[in-house]
C-alpha cells in the first residue's frame, strides 16, 4: 500500500473529509466469540447464527459501513496503526483499542475479525475463537474475486467518495486499507492482489490462527457443519430451525445497491449545497460588479 501513507491522504483525512469523532463505546459485556475466518467464508450466515444463539450484538463488516454514528474514521486509525506503525515494530493492540469501536458487541466476524485476527485474539484472551473456512479453496477464491475486488473498479462509488464524506470513509477504510493490507496488495490494487495472492494468503491466515490459539479454545468450522459443532463448542443448545444461509452473490449485489442509494442521497445534498453557494457567490459578484461606477 504505497500510496495511502503520505501527506495527501492525511490531508484528506484530517481536513477535507474530517468528521466529528463519535462517542467511544463502553464494554458492558465481555467479548465471547471471535470469528476470524476470511471474508466470503459464511461470515454473514455466522453472524445470523450467533445472533440466534443470543450473542447480541455480533459485529460484521457491513456494520462498519452502515452503523450510525459511523466509526470508519476510527477504523482507518487502527489500520494505520497496524500497517504503518513505528519503525521499531513495537505495535501493541489491547482491548482499549477495540472497545471504543466494538464495545457494544460480544462477538465479531468478517472484515474486522480477519484483518485484525491476531490483534483481537491477543486483546481478548478469554474469548473463544472460530476459524470459519471454505472447504473448497477454489470456490472461495472465485467468490472473493467476483465480489470483494469489484469495489476496486467500482467507478460510481469512487466518484461518490469525492462528493459524500460518509462514502469517502467507507471507500477509504476498505479499498485503500483493509483489503490491500489483508491480501498483501503492495501496489494498492486489490483486484490483482486478491487474484494473485488470495489462495496463499488464505492458507497462511488459517495456519496463523492455528498457531496462535490453543486447541481447546479453537473451533475450525465450515458452513456445511451447521449448528451441532458450533453449539457444542459454545455450550449452547441446538436451535430448532435450519442454519441460516445468507449473502450469496445475489445478496452481495443487493448490498451494493443499498450502499449506492445510501451515498447518492448524501452526494446530491452536497452538490445542491455547493451549487447554491456557488450560485449565490456568482450572483453577489455580478451585483457588486454592476454597481461599480465606470
Amino acid at each position: 500500500m504505497p500510496t495511502v501513507n503520505n501527506w495527501f491522504f492525511r490531508f484528506l483525512e484530517n481536513y477535507v473529509y474530517a468528521m466529528p469523532e463519535p462517542p467511544p463505546r463502553t464494554r458492558t459485556k465481555p467479548m465471547q466469540v471471535l470469528c476470524v475466518g476470511m471474508p466470503r467464508s459464511a461470515t454473514e450466515s455466522l453472524q445470523h447464527a450467533l445472533l440466534t444463539l443470543g450473542y447480541d450484538h455480533t459485529f460484521h463488516g457491513w456494520d462498519i459501513i452502515y452503523e450510525e454514528p459511523n466509526y470508519c474514521q476510527q477504523w482507518v486509525k487502527l489500520c494505520r496503526k497496524k500497517f504503518f506503525g513505528p519503525l521499531d515494530g513495537n505495535t501493541t493492540f489491547t482491548a482499549e483499542d477495540f472497545d471504543p469501536l466494538i464495545g457494544h458487541s460480544v462477538a465479531v466476524t468478517d472484515a474486522a475479525g480477519s484483518v485484525f485476527a491476531a490483534e483481537l485474539i491477543g486483546a481478548y484472551p478469554d474469548a473463544k475463537v472460530v476459524l470459519n473456512y471454505r472447504r473448497d479453496l477454489d470456490a472461495w477464491h472465485h467468490s472473493a474475486t467476483t465480489t470483494l475486488m469489484r469495489s476496486n473498479g467500482h467507478w460510481p462509488l469512487l466518484a461518490l467518495s469525492f462528493l459524500s464524506r460518509d462514502c469517502f470513509w467507507a471507500w477509504h477504510v476498505y479499498v485503500r486499507f483493509m483489503w490491500p493490507g489483508l491480501f498483501r496488495a503492495l501496489d494498492g490494487n486489490i483486484e490483482t492482489g486478491m487474484a494473485r495472492n488470495g489462495k496463499w494468503v488464505y492458507r497462511e491466515h488459517c495456519n496463523m490462527i492455528r498457531g496462535l490459539v490453543p486447541k481447546e479454545r479453537l473451533l475450525e468450522w465450515s458452513v456445511e457443519d451447521g449448528w451441532e459443532p458450533l453449539c457444542e463448542f459454545l455450550g449452547k443448545p441446538v436451535p430448532d430451525e435450519p442454519f441460516p444461509h445468507v449473502n450469496a452473490a445475489a445478496g452481495w449485489a443487493g448490498q451494493e445497491m443499498r450502499i449506492g442509494k445510501k451515498y447518492i442521497m448524501g452526494a446530491i445534498k452536497n452538490v445542491l449545497v455547493f451549487g447554491a453557494i456557488a450560485a449565490g457567490t456568482w450572483a453577489l459578484y455580478r451585483y457588486r460588479f454592476q454597481l461599480t461606477p465606470v
